[in-house]
């Protein structure tokens, strides 16, 4: 008599895109980890050995998933153009696509979560915000070398940037009326054209 065969657990990789895909298609609210199992082919209960919780698996797919834009967003700033290119290019990865955006929606729920969160959990969600902010103050400061930007202190800025950032992009990735990508693009040129050009 023969064993039961086991069917081997998916990659954690594939797990982590299969729930990123889950909260594209259908949204945070329907993501259990009944649900996840279902659709990776695991037991609920496995998803917890692996994970812990939902918590951690959120937060596990948010570090995924900020490797993957971390690699994109290492491409584009070492392009051959201006700083000025280059931040503009920064601006459109940082803002949601729209209305939904799973990658924000999944970066609002973790913000949520981290109000409970313990100290392991809230250095991996300062490390992810470390990482863009360490980027932006590089450019800045290039820039301002170059004298492609007016002489601002590139850590400062790059902080009230980056809340000026979050802030319009809550409102597209909540699909707040009056405000959409284009529309938030457009604020932050101006405002990047107002207050960093060297010519302005």
């Amino acid at each position: 008599m023969t064993g039961r065969r086991r069917t081997p657990a998916p990659p954690r990789e594939a797990v982590l895109a299969a729930t990123m895909a889950m909260i594209a298609e259908r949204g945070l609210e329907q993501l259990t980890m009944a649900a996840l199992g279902r659709e990776v082919g695991m037991s609920s209960g496995h998803l917890v050995y692996y994970f812990r919780s939902k918590d951690e698996l959120l937060l596990r797919t948010l570090e995924w998933c900020e490797g993957r834009l971390g690699t994109e967003r290492s491409a584009l700033l070492a392009r051959p153009a201006t700083a000025r290119e280059r931040l503009d290019a920064y601006v459109d990865l940082y803002v949601p696509d729209g209305h939904r955006d799973p990658h924000w929606t999944l970066w609002l729920e973790v913000w949520n979560r981290s109000q409970n969160a313990d100290a392991d959990a809230r250095d991996r969600q300062a490390a992810i915000e470390g990482a863009w902010h360490r980027d932006l103050v590089a450019l800045l400061a290039e820039g301002v070398s170059r004298g492609e930007f007016r002489r601002v202190d590139p850590d400062r800025y790059a902080a009230r940037l980056r809340a000026l950032l979050d802030g319009l992009s809550i409102h597209v990735a909540i699909g707040l009326r009056g405000t959409d990508r284009p529309q938030v693009l457009g604020h932050v040129r101006e405002f990047l054209t107002e207050t960093l050009l060297a010519d302005a």
